[in-house]
C-alpha cells in the first residue's frame, strides 16, 4: 500500500512540475514581450498562471500521457504558445528585443533548474519535497535544452534568425527560412532515431550531472 501511495505521489508531483515548467515558459515569453511594449498576451489573459488558459491537448495531455505509458524516464510536453506581436516588440527593442523575448522561456526553465539543483544539494526537506525538486530539475533542464536547439519552430531557431537579421546576414537568413519549412520533419527524425536522439539530449545529461 505504501509503494502504491509513493508511486501515485511521484506521478502527481511529476505532473505539477511539468505544468510549472511549461506554463511558466510561455508566460515568460509574454512578460518579456510586455517589457518591450507588446500587451497582446496581457490583453488576452495569457499572463495568468491558471493552467486552463495554457493547456494544449496534444502537448500538455497526450504527449506526457504517452511518455508515461511507454515508461519514458521523464515527462515532457508544451503549453499553447503565448501570442506575441513581433512588430511591437521590434519597435520597443529591435532584433535584440525579439531575441530576448524568444529566449525568455529558456531562461525561465534554466533559472528554475538551477534553483531546484541548489535546494537539492544544500538543504534537507521531507521526501515528497525532494521528489518534487528532483522532478522540477529534470523537467526544466530537458525543456530548456530542447527549446535551445536552432531547429524550427523551437525557440533557438527564432533567436538565431533574429541575430542573422540583426547583423544583416540576409543570405543565411533566407536560406534558414527555406530550411525552416522542413523543421518539424527534422525534429521528428531527430527524436525518433538513435543516435540522433541521444546526441540531441546529451547537453541535458551534462547539465543534470552538473546541477545534481
Amino acid at each position: 500500500m505504501i509503494e502504491i501511495d509513493l508511486h501515485m505521489l511521484q506521478i502527481i508531483l511529476s505532473i505539477v512540475a511539468l505544468l510549472i515548467a511549461i506554463i511558466g515558459h510561455e508566460v515568460a515569453h509574454g512578460y518579456a514581450a510586455l517589457c518591450y511594449g507588446d500587451k497582446t498576451a496581457k490583453l488576452l489573459g495569457r499572463l495568468s498562471i491558471n493552467p486552463l488558459v495554457h493547456i494544449d491537448l496534444l502537448g500538455s495531455i497526450l504527449v506526457p500521457g504517452l511518455l508515461y505509458i511507454s515508461g519514458a524516464p521523464f515527462l515532457f510536453g508544451w503549453a499553447k504558445p503565448v501570442p506575441i506581436n513581433n512588430r511591437k516588440v521590434f519597435v520597443g527593442g529591435g532584433f535584440n528585443g525579439l531575441s530576448v523575448v524568444a529566449s525568455a522561456g529558456i531562461a525561465y526553465n534554466l533559472a528554475l533548474a538551477f534553483l531546484a539543483g541548489f535546494l537539492l544539494q544544500w538543504f534537507a526537506f521531507p521526501d515528497w519535497v525532494m521528489i518534487f525538486l528532483a522532478q522540477l530539475l529534470l523537467v526544466n533542464v530537458v525543456l530548456a535544452v530542447f527549446n535551445a536547439w536552432p531547429i524550427p519552430p523551437l525557440d533557438g531557431s527564432w533567436i538565431l534568425s533574429y541575430q542573422f537579421s540583426r547583423f544583416g546576414i540576409m543570405g543565411l537568413q533566407r536560406f534558414y527560412e527555406r530550411v525552416g519549412n522542413y523543421g518539424m520533419l527534422v525534429l521528428i527524425a531527430v527524436l525518433a532515431f538513435e543516435p540522433l536522439r541521444s546526441l540531441f539530449f546529451a547537453p541535458a545529461l551534462w547539465l543534470l550531472e552538473f546541477l545534481a
